[in-house]
């Protein structure tokens, strides 16, 4: 309830937001793997990252990354399964806000989570003959019924 609220008030003062990245990673990979250097990526000093206590806020119920503020890095603190989290969407994008105080700066992060055709397509029969024709046109379409 508590990072849901603070992400609402944070919405509420988008104007403050000075900074958006994006990121693009395969789902599932590993916990403590590198998604990016977001002091490089934002041009913020790690000194920065540190006074500012900084932090990563989302309005997920699992915290899926971990800002590295020594390092100022944002690694894998979840495993990602793209189809738990997103569905059959086409898109699946993690968004994240990294808040630092003093003053208060807010910069949006949205990682965007690659299929990594983890899920085998189901056939009924496990073979399926097919004849086609010799005299069959180039680029024609054939039923697969």
């Amino acid at each position: 309830m508590i990072p849901s609220l603070l992400l609402s008030l944070l919405l509420c003062f988008s104007p403050l937001v000075s900074g958006h990245i994006r990121y693009s990673i395969p789902e599932e990979m590993k916990k403590g793997s590198l998604i990016g250097n977001v002091a490089q990526d934002l041009g913020l000093d790690l000194k920065r990252l540190r006074s500012g206590r900084a932090r990563i806020v989302s309005g997920e119920s699992i915290q899926y990354t971990e800002l590295k503020a020594d390092k100022g890095t944002l690694v894998v603190n979840e495993r990602i399964d793209r189809e738990q989290l997103c569905g059959d969407k086409a898109s699946c994008v993690v968004k994240q806000e990294l808040v630092l105080e003093n003053p208060l700066e807010l910069h949006r992060i949205n990682i965007r989570v690659q299929d990594i055709n983890d899920n085998s397509p189901k056939f009924k029969a496990e073979t399926i003959k097919y004849e086609i024709s010799e005299s069959a046109v180039k680029g024609a379409r054939l039923s697969a019924s």
